[in-house]
């Protein structure tokens, strides 16, 4: 197989460029991210965010979700409480997730521990989701094996006829079983592409008990690529 190289062109990052916190850096870049992808195609879901965890065997599980949660107390992503991520965040809270923008040649990494969404969160969140995502939350035994795509099909169509679609977002209860989980951030690292891969890596760590929007609690240092 031969290799393709490509040279990364960005812009790269420098200390004196940093915003004053790592939630006011990290808004910044996602912001720029969500606009790029609204004016060019080379950005296609720029919230989509690869979630690290690990089972009781401790083997590691990798697998893509949407941020839909970006505060001052971290990222958060929806998900069923059944599925396999939750049980195994349940099971150890320790967990990774990165964020990815590879024609923008910038990634951002967090790692931290898992803390289940309020439900007043979720809520929220799940009322503002279009009626066929409601739909398809509680057709879905989420991890579980499925014989087939029909019975999963059949499956939305039960849930459709239970749940008709009248507009309003009322329509669709939120099931017991579905939630979330947000990062309380330990290390939030910032990766920015440059020519010869000679990368810019900034990373913040936590050094007190604020939040991402604390700069008091962050120490600020560059890792080698």
């Amino acid at each position: 197989m031969d290799p393709r190289r490509i040279d990364y062109t960005g812009e790269g990052l420098s200390e004196d460029e940093l915003l004053e916190t790592p939630y006011a850096q990290v808004r910044a870049w996602v912001d720029a991210a969500v606009r790029r992808s609204e004016e060019a195609a080379d950005v296609v879901e720029p919230l989509a965010a690869a979630v690290a965890t690990v089972d009781r065997q401790g083997r590691p599980n990798v697998r893509t979700v949407l941020l839909r949660f970006l505060d001052e107390r971290g990222p958060g992503f929806v998900t069923a409480l059944t599925s396999t991520k939750s049980r195994e965040l349940t099971g150890n809270e320790h967990v990774a997730a990165g964020l990815t923008w590879a024609a923008m040649y910038r990634a951002v990494r967090f790692r931290g521990r898992a803390v289940q969404l309020g439900r007043d969160e979720v809520e929220g969140y799940w009322r503002s989701r279009p009626w066929g995502s409601r739909i398809s939350a509680w057709a879905s035994e989420q991890s579980q094996p499925v014989a087939s795509r029909a019975e999963l099909e059949a499956a939305y169509r039960a849930r459709a006829a239970e749940f008709p679609d009248h507009g309003s977002p009322d329509d669709v209860p939120l099931p017991d079983f579905w939630g979330g989980f947000r990062i309380v951030c330990d290390d939030v690292e910032l990766w920015a592409g440059r020519r010869d891969r000679l990368h810019d890596r900034i990373v913040w760590t936590r050094t007190g008990e604020g939040d991402l929007g604390d700069a008091g609690s962050w120490e600020v240092s560059r890792r080698q690529p």
